[in-house]
């Protein structure tokens, strides 16, 4: 029964490879892969609902699949990353350098209090006599 599930398991494998745009939306939208398990197990893999995941045959689309396939192989997404770099684009960079200096200086005051309770008392010149109280 292992056996018939790993054919099986492969035959599933060789399908997302065969359908990587099902791949990209599944990693996009954040689906469960036993859920789109499941719904080939049910269809199987010549029902029409796959069609619209096939690889194109376009040079251009080529070109694109095969970025993609470098993102992927990085474990990187290009959403992502388009995400990162406007971003990038609103930051302000003086609002940005007042942040970290700021930052910065909290941690100068952090270390100079631990710094402070840090060092051992100051132990007094005279020495204690352990019996004071008998003094005159």
């Amino acid at each position: 029964m292992a056996e018939e599930s790993n054919v099986e398991l492969n035959r599933f494998k060789s399908f997302l490879n065969s359908h990587p745009k099902l791949v990209r939306k599944i990693r996009k939208d954040g689906k469960s892969w036993q859920e789109i398990y499941e719904q080939w197990v049910l269809l199987g893999e010549d029902d029409i609902h796959w069609e619209q995941y096939k690889e194109e045959t376009d040079e251009k689309n080529k070109s694109g699949e095969e970025k993609n396939q470098t993102f992927s192989k990085l474990d990187l997404k290009p959403d992502f990353i388009k995400q990162i770099l406007k971003y990038t684009e609103t930051v302000d960079v003086n609002k940005l350098q007042e942040q970290v200096q700021q930052l910065s200086n909290t941690i100068a005051t952090v270390q100079e209090i631990v710094d402070i309770y840090k060092k051992p008392p100051a132990q007094e010149n005279r020495t204690r006599q352990p019996f004071d109280w008998f003094r005159d």
